[in-house]
């Protein structure tokens, strides 16, 4: 008889930026500055026609996609500058940047919660009713056979956006609409973006940081290019 797995919380500190753009578009971005693999960012993008994209650095590629559900995966370094009204995301081929409002006053309230009580896996799963009630979001629920628990600690909304994908550009700001589909749960509505620690329940210890990509989600990046995602980007 084997030993019942063991579990590991892995945390993750940073920012979660959900857009919505005219061309049907979504893109969610991840900023990360404290994790089990060290300061990174990823982007995952739905296209109008439903296709999901991970673009993310070899390093953590392979946790995000087995974590999350993926037509694609493209391995690339992905650069994130922020300002104090603005982001500027470089991902392979995507470019994108958008300006940031004032706080919130729901972000005034989520600010006010202190900090390690807010990323605490029990107080995520009291605020889940209210981000759904206000929000339309979960902040507790299972992918990939791994629990997760989103702590949401500020927010401040997207007010404007310029992006383009593959050298076609993707239209002004929109409602990310319809939701996002690679996990449990999307993004708002309205766009925004969130300081968050998200703490994910995997068995075992936890990951090993690769340096480079398994041999799954090298597959997932050649099946990507046979169906065109590298090559053309669909019109209409």
């Amino acid at each position: 008889m084997q030993p019942p797995a063991r579990h590991a919380r892995l945390r993750f500190d940073g920012w979660i930026a959900g857009v919505g753009t005219a061309s049907g578009t979504r893109v969610v971005v991840g900023h990360w500055a404290r994790s089990p693999f060290g300061p990174f960012s990823d982007v995952m993008l739905e296209r109008p026609d439903g296709h999901r994209l991970l673009l993310a650095p070899p390093h953590t590629a392979d946790f995000i996609a087995e974590t999350y559900t993926f037509d694609s995966v493209r391995v690339t370094p992905v650069r994130v500058d922020r300002t104090a009204g603005s982001w500027t995301v470089s991902a392979g081929s995507l470019d994108l940047r958008f300006a940031l409002g004032r706080r919130s006053l729901l972000g005034f309230l989520l600010s006010a919660v202190p900090g390690p009580i807010a990323a605490r896996p029990a107080w995520t799963a009291v605020t889940d009713p209210l981000a759904r009630l206000l929000l339309n979001v979960r902040t507790h629920g299972s992918v990939g056979g791994r629990n997760e628990w989103y702590g949401v600690r500020d927010l401040h909304p997207i007010t404007g956006v310029a992006a383009s994908y593959e050298g076609r550009h993707l239209g002004p700001l929109a409602p990310v609409e319809p939701p996002v589909r690679f996990g449990f749960g999307s993004t708002p509505r309205t766009p925004c973006v969130v300081r968050i620690t998200t703490t994910v329940e995997v068995s075992g210890s936890g990951p090993e940081p690769r340096t480079r990509p398994s041999a799954s989600v090298r597959a997932q990046c050649r099946q990507g290019d046979r169906r065109g995602t590298r090559g053309g980007y669909p019109h209409g």
